[in-house]
Formats: structure tokens, C-alpha cells, sequence
């Protein structure tokens, strides 16, 4: 029997409510998922490609199956033929993010025509979720805890202490 392997790439910085909800459903889609975390040259991440894997990792812990959580810097289909993937896994939030997922999902399947990819919708009250967000209210004090695990909102919080809260 064949294993189905999944990947749900990201950069997770931090993993949000959002997120887990696309990984627990994600889970159940395939036999094995692989969370991908990567580094987007555009975004200026708040932690560290190590620290983000720890974070995801201990997240994503008691949920079950074989989730596996691994960094990469490649184009995301050499990414997911080198973890045998068949299946790219991506949460939508809103119309916007359909346009540029679907633009995606276009290019990749050119690169590779092996790999297909599936949209999941992200649970309606979580829709409004994104990390550079919850980073952004973080830094003005603002409350994160409706959008993030108490974990998170710990770390998060330890991060903006040491960078220094904006509007003080």
C-alpha cells in the first residue's frame, strides 16, 4: 500500500489558530503530513526558522497521525517531490487569497504536473486570521490570545518584549 503524503507549506510566523485548524483537516486527508516551513524573502519573519519549527512542532503534537515538520529553502515543488508528496495542501481565507493561491497553483502544477493541489476553506471564525497581523497587534499591545494557543501568545509576547512594544 502506497502512503499519501501531504505537505502544507508556510512560514508560520507564529502559527496561528488559522493554521492549525488547515493542519488538523489537512491530517485527515492524507496518510502522512508534511509541515513545511520556509522563509519568504519578502516578509521580515518576527522568529527564526528554528524557533518557528520548535513553535509548529509543539503545536502541532497532540493531534495525531504522522505529521512530520521540517524547514526548506526550495521552490515548493522540489520540496514536495523530495518528501514524496502528491498533494500540496493550502488554506484560504478570503477572495484575495484565492487569487494568488490559484496563480500558484497554476504555476506549480506547470512545474510539476505530479502534484496536485488542494484548497480547504479555513473555519469561517478564523477566517480573519493572519500572522503578519496578529505580529502587528502584538507590537502595539493589543490582545493575540483570540487568534493563537496560550503557548504562542507567550511567545509571541516574550518576542515583542525583547524587541520593544511599538507606541510606548
Amino acid at each position: 500500500m502506497t502512503t499519501r503524503t501531504g505537505v502544507y507549506p508556510g512560514t508560520f510566523d507564529p502559527i496561528t489558530l488559522g493554521h492549525m485548524d488547515i493542519i488538523r483537516r489537512g491530517a485527515k486527508l492524507v496518510d502522512r503530513l508534511v509541515i513545511g516551513v520556509t522563509t519568504n524573502p519578502s516578509k521580515s519573519p518576527m522568529f527564526n526558522i528554528e524557533e518557528r519549527m520548535a513553535m509548529v512542532q509543539r503545536e502541532v503534537a497532540g493531534i495525531g497521525g504522522e505529521i512530520h515538520v521540517v524547514s526548506f529553502d526550495s521552490l515548493l515543488m522540489d520540496f514536495a517531490e523530495r518528501e514524496g508528496a502528491r498533494v500540496i495542501v493550502r488554506g484560504l481565507r478570503a477572495v484575495a487569497d484565492f487569487e494568488y493561491e490559484y496563480q500558484m497553483a497554476g504555476m506549480n502544477q506547470q512545474i510539476n504536473p505530479r502534484v496536485e493541489t488542494v484548497f480547504l476553506m479555513a473555519d469561517v471564525s478564523l477566517q480573519p486570521i493572519a500572522s503578519r497581523l496578529v505580529k502587528e497587534i502584538a507590537m502595539y499591545g493589543g490582545p493575540i490570545d483570540r487568534f493563537v494557543t496560550p503557548p504562542v501568545a507567550l511567545d509571541v509576547a516574550a518576542r515583542v518584549e525583547k524587541l520593544g512594544r511599538k507606541g510606548s
